[in-house]
Protein backbone atom coordinates (compact mmCIF):
# COMPACT_ATOMS: atom_id res chain seq x y z
CA UNK A 1 0.00 0.00 0.00
CA UNK A 2 1.24 3.69 0.15
CA UNK A 3 3.14 5.27 2.44
CA UNK A 4 2.69 7.09 5.64
CA UNK A 5 0.05 10.04 5.58
CA UNK A 6 -0.77 12.55 8.11
CA UNK A 7 -3.97 14.01 8.19
CA UNK A 8 -4.80 17.28 9.80
CA UNK A 9 -7.65 19.40 10.23
CA UNK A 10 -8.11 22.86 12.22
CA UNK A 11 -10.93 23.08 14.73
CA UNK A 12 -12.76 26.29 14.33
CA UNK A 13 -14.34 27.18 17.86
CA UNK A 14 -18.02 27.35 16.07
CA UNK A 15 -17.52 24.09 14.23
CA UNK A 16 -16.21 20.68 15.45
CA UNK A 17 -18.81 18.96 13.40
CA UNK A 18 -17.64 20.81 10.01
CA UNK A 19 -14.38 19.28 11.44
CA UNK A 20 -15.23 16.07 11.35
CA UNK A 21 -16.71 15.92 8.26
CA UNK A 22 -13.79 17.26 6.56
CA UNK A 23 -11.44 14.94 8.33
CA UNK A 24 -13.90 11.97 7.09
CA UNK A 25 -13.16 13.77 3.21
CA UNK A 26 -10.12 13.85 3.94
CA UNK A 27 -9.29 10.36 5.35
CA UNK A 28 -11.28 9.01 2.20
CA UNK A 29 -9.20 11.16 -0.41
CA UNK A 30 -5.44 9.94 1.28
CA UNK A 31 -7.20 6.14 1.15
CA UNK A 32 -6.69 5.80 4.89
CA UNK A 33 -9.93 3.72 5.51
CA UNK A 34 -9.38 1.87 2.59
CA UNK A 35 -6.52 0.39 3.55
CA UNK A 36 -7.17 0.32 7.30
CA UNK A 37 -10.01 -2.22 5.58
CA UNK A 38 -7.54 -3.57 3.85
CA UNK A 39 -5.35 -4.54 6.65
CA UNK A 40 -8.35 -5.42 8.87
CA UNK A 41 -8.06 -9.23 8.30
CA UNK A 42 -5.70 -11.22 6.07
CA UNK A 43 -6.71 -12.80 3.00
CA UNK A 44 -4.37 -15.24 1.27
CA UNK A 45 -2.91 -14.24 -2.00
CA UNK A 46 -5.55 -16.95 -4.03
CA UNK A 47 -8.20 -15.30 -2.36
CA UNK A 48 -7.58 -11.68 -3.51
CA UNK A 49 -6.99 -13.23 -6.79
CA UNK A 50 -10.32 -14.73 -6.96
CA UNK A 51 -11.96 -11.60 -5.33
CA UNK A 52 -9.96 -9.26 -7.96
CA UNK A 53 -11.22 -11.80 -11.01
CA UNK A 54 -14.68 -11.78 -10.10
CA UNK A 55 -15.02 -8.11 -9.49
CA UNK A 56 -13.05 -7.90 -12.73
CA UNK A 57 -16.11 -10.20 -14.29
CA UNK A 58 -18.98 -7.74 -12.19
CA UNK A 59 -17.78 -4.78 -14.27
CA UNK A 60 -17.42 -6.28 -17.50
CA UNK A 61 -20.63 -7.54 -17.47
CA UNK A 62 -21.96 -4.09 -16.25
CA UNK A 63 -20.53 -2.20 -18.74
CA UNK A 64 -22.03 -4.59 -21.91
CA UNK A 65 -25.13 -4.26 -20.05
CA UNK A 66 -24.20 -0.40 -20.35
CA UNK A 67 -23.84 -0.65 -24.10
CA UNK A 68 -26.48 -2.81 -24.98
CA UNK A 69 -28.90 0.08 -23.32
CA UNK A 70 -27.60 2.99 -25.35
CA UNK A 71 -27.40 1.49 -28.95
CA UNK A 72 -29.91 2.58 -31.25
CA UNK A 73 -32.91 1.17 -33.19
CA UNK A 74 -33.07 1.86 -37.04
Amino acid sequence: MSGHSNVTVEIDPKGAERAIRKFKRMCEAFGVTKEYRARKEYKKPSIKKKEKLKAAVKRNAKSKRKEVGTRKKI
